[in-house]
């Protein structure tokens, strides 16, 4: 797996001699095979009573009636659609130790920058489109059948704009992003624009400091084009924010439509991207940790004040001619 297309003599993209020194093992867990072997509702309780973590969280066992689960399980393992996606996804990701490299790289950053972070047990599975991935502190399962990109037999169910970042490039951004989550705090209070865009520029930045050699149009979800097109006209969306007097507006329709899922923000442009806002955020969160070189990632993780973290950033960018 491609983890972006920095150049190979960037300082991003050389390991740190003291992150390499971190230790986070990986094992991580094809769990496509035993799954595809299952034939009757017997052979999946033993396939729930040999992966009992991942039954549990995953396949949500004990929530679910085990007859009902075991059946379930013996059907769609021998549905003949879902085995041939579970073939092509597995053509896809064939390489598991490069993968397994790949985890393990994440894991040492970000127990490099918190060393109380517990590696979890990291699976891959054909969910069938159900979920494209889930994280707790105990695992991380990966549905291979998401990303197996356009050529896939089938795909999720969401828009166009969205099934752009289900390809296997985007597997490690999506999974940094889901690790943030668990650092990441917030006012639980008072949601405003300017709220929401920092905690999502807080993840974004937590993302490029654990992946240090993905492309930023991996981590946010651009494509090249629109990431060259935002970072043009960067001073251009800020006033935008300033002129309409959104960052404290706490109308969550108005923060959908520029920190949500959507194609684009015609407010802006029509050539701005949706999730504008989640952009924005993080080059407020990139230029005040830029102006405060002694602040870690942890402490920026556990800041809450996101007034205080875009008054101190002095983020002020300037046209572009």
């Amino acid at each position: 797996m491609l983890l972006g297309s920095c150049s190979s003599d960037s300082p991003r993209c050389e390991l740190n001699p003291e992150v390499a020194r971190v230790e986070a093992p990986v094992r991580l867990e094809r769990l496509e095979k035993p799954f595809f072997q299952i034939r009757t509702p017997d052979d999946a309780r033993r396939f729930l009573d040999q992966n009992r973590l991942f039954a549990r969280y995953f396949l949500q066992r004990g929530q679910v009636p085990e007859p009902i689960l075991e059946q379930t399980l013996a059907k769609l393992a021998s549905n003949p659609g879902l085995q041939k996606l579970g073939s092509q996804a597995d053509s896809t990701f064939g390489d598991t130790q490069k993968w397994q490299g790949d985890f393990q790289r994440m894991f040492q950053h970000v127990r490099y920058y918190f060393p109380d972070f517990k590696v979890p047990q990291v699976k891959t599975f054909v969910s069938g489109l159900s979920q494209d991935l889930f994280a707790n502190d105990s695992l991380m399962v990966v549905s291979t059948d998401f990303f197996v990109g356009p050529k896939a037999l089938y795909r999720p169910n969401v828009p166009n704009y969205i099934l752009l970042r289900y390809r296997p490039e985007y597997v490690l951004p999506t999974a940094a992003l889901a690790v943030s989550s668990k650092y990441n705090k917030k006012e639980l209070t008072g949601t405003s624009m300017l709220a929401e865009m920092i905690q999502h520029g807080k993840a974004l930045y937590f993302a490029e400091k654990v992946l240090p050699c993905t492309d930023d149009s991996l981590l946010v979800g651009f494509s090249g084009k629109d990431l060259k097109n935002v970072n043009f006209n960067e001073a251009k969306i800020w006033g935008h924010f300033l002129e309409k007097n959104l960052l404290y507006n706490t109308s969550p329709f108005q923060i959908q439509k520029y920190v949500g899922e959507r194609p684009d923000v015609p407010e802006i442009d029509k050539t701005c991207p949706g999730r504008i806002g989640q952009w924005v955020g993080w080059q407020i969160v990139r230029k005040y940790m830029a102006e405060h070189p002694n602040v870690t990632l942890a402490q920026l993780m556990a800041a809450k004040d996101a007034q205080r973290i875009l008054t101190e950033s002095r983020y002020r960018p300037k046209p572009r001619r």
